[in-house]
């Protein structure tokens, strides 16, 4: 599984963070998302990325293969 974030598109809402707290991060300096080195076991992750990626406002959230 490949979690992707794009800050550009971020509106710094924070879901990510507050969802899935062991895969995204927000940036201290303007609150945009960063995908967390080390994540979860592959069940966790799977079904957090999927929460954090349904409620992204922005839509900044993507879940592939690979």
């Amino acid at each position: 599984m490949r979690i992707e974030a794009d800050p550009g598109r971020c509106v710094g809402s924070g879901m990510c963070a507050l969802l899935a707290p062991g895969l995204f991060d927000q940036s201290e300096e303007d609150g945009t998302v960063g995908v967390r080195d080390g994540a979860p076991p592959d069940t966790q992750r799977a079904t957090a990325a999927a929460a954090a990626a349904a409620r992204c406002p922005a839509g900044a959230i993507r879940i592939g293969d690979g």
